[in-house]
């Protein structure tokens, strides 16, 4: 693996410039130590970089150096290839532009490495929605895509689920993400986020947008679902469970009966769920039907016994 770390830190040094040994060891995911290693060892081979002291110093290639060992191994085709599916890319305007990209990559592979990746690219198709939810229609989606990668304002009519609904707002983009086939664009002022198919009108302005230096889309994002989830489940219900109900569930759900779970002499389980709400744990219960039995809190069984009781009525 030490000659394919070699190649990686000449290939960093060469697109991203001055790079200190902890960024380096920090891209690579080794110690600073193994990074002083290898600068010695390309040092030894005749590689033309030199390395700067101080605040603003670390390593850089000399002005002009660039190396040619940029072909790819099997596993790196593989990768941009699976990386690369085409669903994305036409939700944001790029679908041409993805086409031409894939056809020059296939273009540099050697003759087996392009047959396989051809073979590979068959075996393998990302439908990001779920089976019950198609994907929102997002028509601005290009338009929005385009600001971001521009950096400009947007003035938009944004749809919300609270009173007055439609709302005119000035966004300032940070960044795209997909989440289960869903396009969310996370903005300042902020940021905040905002699910694009709810912009009912777009205008793209000539005013820049300004993204913090300190931002990670990345990083905001997992903050972002971590709070969501952890807001999102704030009650919990006591519930009995036939082993058909305990296969149902998913998610937090089914992460919570394995970790609360105690088996019962007939066979089912007791359990503490988290719930989101009354009315949602109402309605998701009684999706399990005759395969659960919520023993707490006490208004959500009455309310299912009540439901119950009006379902028997309307079909006895």
């Amino acid at each position: 693996m030490k000659s394919s770390r070699l190649l990686s830190i000449l290939l960093l040094l060469q697109t991203g410039g001055r790079m200190t040994a902890g960024r380096l060891a920090e891209e690579l995911g080794v110690s600073v130590r193994t990074v002083y290693r290898d600068v010695e060892a390309l040092h030894a081979a005749g590689v033309p970089l030199y390395g700067e002291a101080g605040h603003r110093g670390g390593y850089r290639l000399l002005p002009g150096s660039r190396t040619r060992l940029t072909g790819l191994f099997a596993r790196e085709a593989e990768a941009l290839v699976l990386a690369g599916m085409p669903g994305a890319a036409e939700g944001l305007g790029l679908g041409p532009h993805f086409a031409d990209a894939q056809l020059k990559l296939r273009a540099t592979l050697p003759e087996a490495l392009r047959e396989h990746v051809d073979r590979l690219r068959g075996r393998f198709h990302i439908d990001a929605p779920g089976w019950y939810d198609e994907g929102d229609e997002a028509p601005f989606l290009p338009e929005v895509a385009d600001a971001v990668r521009t950096g400009r304002v947007l003035e938009v009519r944004y749809r919300r689920w609270k009173e007055p609904t439609d709302v005119d707002r000035r966004l300032e983009p940070y960044g795209l993400v997909l989440k289960a086939g869903r396009w969310y664009l996370i903005a300042g002022p902020g940021p905040r986020t905002y699910r694009v198919d709810q912009i009912l009108a777009l205008t793209v302005t000539d005013e820049e947008a300004p993204i913090p230096e300190d931002f990670d889309l990345a990083a905001h994002w997992r903050a972002s679902s971590t709070d969501f989830h952890r807001r999102l489940h704030q009650g919990e219900a006591v519930v009995r469970l036939s082993p058909r109900g305990a296969a149902r569930l998913t998610g937090a759900a089914a992460r919570a009966l394995a970790a609360t779970g105690t088996p019962e002499p007939d066979g089912w389980t007791r359990a503490a769920l988290p719930v989101e709400s009354p009315e949602h744990a109402h309605d998701t219960f009684l999706g399990l039907g005759a395969e659960v039995e919520v023993l707490a809190p006490e208004d959500l069984r009455d309310r299912i016994a009540a439901t119950v009781r009006t379902l028997a009525e309307r079909y006895g």
